[in-house]
């Protein structure tokens, strides 16, 4: 009999990185202001903490996926929650502008250790046979993140200053996070003690042990500057669809953005099902250039930037989705965590410097050009993808043979 996706866990997850997702990354930008007036401090300075601390973040993305891996994930996310608590408390009672700093970094260290590549790795650890279709549920739910915490952090600093609802945020993750990832820690050990004495469960990989170590680079390639096009659009899209003269349309267009992301992962739940994950990867990436190219070539209309911003959208949606799922089809469920500690680690470094390298081209060859040199980034991505299929030699395979998608 055929097992059933956990659905507790996946609802449950799910509201922990709402949570995560929204405490720790989206708050950041409605508060970061008042953070600069407080510390007599440029915004940009700001963001380029920030920055400094998603990078160091990543770097120590790989650590943190041995440990997943060796301690089960469940523990990791609850000791994430915790020091996510207290990194928040650090940064609302931070006094001076290297204490905020410090404490930026222990905020994008801990979100590592809670948000999707943890939660991808619990996912594969408590039932491996519907991993995909999980994780699929679960960024279903996660994409609600931003369209819940910008509107409540907004309210919230309404009455109260920017570290008082830090410290609401620090008291979520504390009292209804970490509560969620000990229970399912408990869920996780028992499943794989009920699994120790019987029929093995985990998932096997789909690659020849010969092509393992090329295809994964491959792999890591494509979901880097796949990134790195997503970070850069994502920061600057307003600055650009104002700068191709979209005027105050432009703010109306992004906000299709993320309804398209959350569009997408539902269509992939409900008919994703026959597609390999390797397809789904090649879709998502393709999705990205096309949609910049449609923003190039229909600027300034209204009706081509709102395609761009639904296209966009989907293609960013879909990358959420495969960026867990496609590494489990390929490689398998054994050492699943540290091989997400790696891919998050290099994509971390890429989208930290992404925003700068695009407001770099923008100044420097117009918002046009730079949006070409995106979209060339974008199908270099979509290549990565079709490289590891000409490597498996994916026409002479069975179509599951690269992760179809469970039923």
């Amino acid at each position: 009999m055929s097992e059933r996706i956990p659905l507790a866990a996946v609802a449950a997850l799910g509201l922990t990185q709402v949570i995560g997702y929204g405490t720790l990354y989206y708050s950041f930008s409605i508060l970061a202001p008042a953070m600069a007036r407080d510390l007599n401090w440029p915004s940009e300075w700001i963001f380029g903490a920030l920055s400094l601390a998603l990078l160091i973040g990543g770097l120590a993305a790989p650590a943190m996926g041995k440990w997943i891996d060796r301690f089960g994930a469940g523990r990791v996310m609850a000791a994430g929650s915790a020091i996510a608590s207290a990194a928040l408390a650090a940064c609302a009672l931070s006094s001076g502008k290297i204490a905020l700093v410090v404490a930026l970094i222990a905020i994008e260290t801990a979100s590592n250790l809670v948000q999707y590549g943890a939660a991808f790795a619990l996912l594969v650890q408590i039932r491996p046979k519907v991993a995909q279709r999980s994780i699929t549920y679960l960024t279903l739910i996660a994409g609600f993140a931003s369209t819940i915490f910008w509107p409540v952090t907004t309210a919230l600093h309404a009455h109260m200053p920017w570290q008082s609802v830090y410290l609401c945020f620090a008291a979520l993750n504390l009292c209804v996070c970490l509560p969620i990832h000990a229970w399912l820690a408990f869920n996780a050990c028992r499943s794989r003690k009920e699994a120790s004495g019987g029929a093995a469960r985990h998932v096997e990989p789909g690659l020849a042990p010969s092509i393992r170590t090329p295809a994964f680079a491959l792999m890591v390639t494509g979901f880097a500057l796949e990134s790195f096009v997503n970070a850069a659009l994502l920061v600057h899209m307003v600055p650009v669809l104002s700068g191709l003269g979209l005027g105050a349309m432009a703010v109306m267009v992004g906000t299709l953005f993320g309804p398209s992301q959350v569009l997408s992962r539902f269509a992939n739940m409900i008919f994703g099902g026959g597609l390999s994950q390797l397809t789904l990867a090649l879709v998502s990436a393709a999705l990205l250039p096309s949609a910049l190219v449609v923003l190039i070539a229909t600027a300034p209309a209204v009706p081509g930037a709102l395609v761009f911003a639904v296209v966009f959208g989907l293609g960013s949606g879909l990358s959420s989705i495969v960026q867990g799922t496609l590494p489990l089809a390929l490689f398998g469920s054994e050492g699943y965590g540290k091989r997400q500690g790696q891919i998050l680690a290099i994509r971390l470094v890429v989208t930290s410097t992404a925003p700068f390298v695009l407001a770099f081209l923008m100044a420097g060859i117009g918002v046009q050009w730079s949006l070409a040199v995106a979209a060339g980034v974008g199908v270099a991505g979509a290549l990565a993808f079709i490289a590891i299929g000409r490597l498996a030699g994916m026409r002479d395979r069975p179509r599951g043979a690269l992760g179809r998608a469970e039923t």
